[in-house]
Order: C-alpha cells, then structure tokens, then sequence
C-alpha cells in the first residue's frame, strides 16, 4: 500500500532574504542609489567634521572675501567676515541632519499616533482628530515655524520642535488611511475573536503593516525639515550659536554682485542634500509599495 507523500507548510521567508529583497528593488532604482551615495556622502561628512575642523567653524581665520580654490587653506574660500567656509558647511551638514532628523522623527511620533487613534476609535474622536489636522494645514508652515521660533526664541531645539509641530498632519492622514483599509480585514477580525487587546492588535497587526508608506514619507519629511530650518536661519531666526547653511546664505545676499559663491556654496549643498533624500524617498517608495515591486 503507497503511501502520499505529507506536504510541510511553507515557511516564511527569513528576514536575511527579506531584506536582500528589498535591496535588490531599491537597487533597481538607479536614482535611488545615487541618492543613497549622495546622502552618505553628508552624513560622513556631518560625522567628520569635528575631526576635519576641530575649531570654532564660527572664528574669524584669514581676510574676508577669499575665493574658492583662491588658497589651499580655504578649499571653498571664506566669506565677508573672514570665516572658513567650508568649515561652516561640514559643521552645518551635523546641525541641518540633526533638525531634519529629530523633526521627522517629532513628527512621525505624532502623526501615527494621531492617525492610528482616529482610524481605530471612530466616531466624534475621528472628527475631532482630523479638525484639529486641518487647523494645522490651514495655517501657512513657513509662518507657523517663524512664529514658534519668534516665541520660543532662536535655539536650535525650537526651530526642531516647531518643524516637527507644522509637519505632522499629512503622516496622521496617511496613517489613518492606511489604518482603515486594515481596520475590517480578515487577520483583524480573527484577533478580535481570539480576544486579542485593541492595543495588541493595533502594535502587532496593523501598525507593521501600514509602516512603508509612512517611512517613505518620513523621509520626505527630513526634507522639508532641512528647507524650513534653511528659511529660519536665512531669515535671521537661526540659532546663532551654530553653523548654519541657511545663515550663510542669508549673510552672503548683500554680497552676491561681488562675492556670489557665499551664496552659491552652501546653496548647492542645500539642494543636494534635499534632492538625495527625495530620490531616497522613491526608492524606498518602490521597494516598499507592493503594488510597484512588480514593475
């Protein structure tokens, strides 16, 4: 008498392979990638600086208005008042990585915790949540950040926490999306029947689901974080006690006749650092949505 072979039950995949998945769809992003290199690069650089430039990046070191590659001493020149400019731009990267960083992250932490307590409770909590979202995106961000910091005075925490407070709403709206469309599935309505806590669904169950989307906007949060800090400082509302490329933007404006690569040095380091978080953000984007890891 044969005998039918038992069939095991498939496995699931294990993290390693999971993770070289997702490598490999982020790979396949050559922007991505380039973004990736590019944001490295910044970030080295924000981690090296107080080795490459232990001083004071805000002391005075040579004649002002010394152009770049003018002198091997200044690879990038110094500015009106004889600072080091690239001093001040590899102090800067710590410091606009930094408030990207701690704001997105500010921000993140609000935003889910908003849209996951509106999707799941419902009802007049929902309504209320989402008012309150819409009383944040009526006001304009630039001046809600420049009124925070107007207030709270010109320190580097608060200009965090005041881009952190301006640029949660649109991550609780997706967190509440994705939250809903999760809210009725089958492996929700399973919990419920085995008695599972609304708190054990929600952090065991749904949240790990409705994450990608919300990392890859947390990452364009970063973004825009380093934007509104370089608006604050050009504006003269940056912390002075820091090396800030949005304040040497600022400071070098009444000089771009004569000396425009003030302006023009930490004006390209501000756009490359935003453009590689965006083509970071699509990559993540493309590895992480299910509906492109078929493309």
């Amino acid at each position: 008498m044969s005998t039918s072979p038992v069939l095991a039950p498939a496995l699931p995949a294990a993290p390693s392979s999971r993770h070289a998945s997702f490598a490999a769809r982020f790979a396949r992003n050559r922007g991505a990638v380039a973004g990736a290199v590019l944001l490295a690069l910044v970030a080295f650089l924000a981690a090296g600086a107080g080795w490459l430039y232990p001083a004071d990046p805000l002391r005075i070191v040579g004649a002002p208005e010394i152009w770049p590659f003018e002198s091997w001493r200044y690879p990038l020149g110094t500015d009106s008042m004889g600072r080091d400019i690239a001093a001040m731009i590899a102090h800067g990267a710590r410091a606009t990585l930094l408030i990207g960083l701690v704001a997105a992250a500010t921000a993140t932490l609000i935003g889910v915790s908003v849209g996951a307590a509106a999707a799941w409770a419902g009802g007049w909590v929902d309504e209320g949540l989402m008012r309150v979202a819409e009383l944040f995106q009526i006001i304009p961000n630039v001046v809600f950040v420049l009124t925070v910091v107007s207030i709270l005075g010109p320190r580097i925490e608060h200009i965090t926490l005041a881009v952190g407070l301006v640029s949660w709403p649109p991550i609780a709206r997706l967190t509440r999306a994705e939250f809903l469309s999760f809210k009725e599935r089958e492996f929700v309505q399973a919990c419920r029947a085995l008695g599972m806590s609304p708190v054990r669904i929600v952090a065991a169950e749904i949240l790990p689901n409705a994450l990608p989307p919300v990392i890859v906007m947390s990452s364009l949060v970063v973004a825009g974080a380093i934007l509104y800090e370089s608006v604050v400082s050009f504006l003269g509302l940056g912390d002075p006690n820091i090396a800030s490329w949005g304040r040497l933007v600022g400071e070098g404006r009444s000089l771009i006749r004569s000396s425009w690569y003030i302006c023009a040095v930490p004006g390209v380091a501000i756009m490359l650092a935003v453009l590689s978080l965006n083509l970071v953000g699509d990559g993540l984007n493309d590895a992480l949505n299910p509906k492109l890891q078929k493309r």
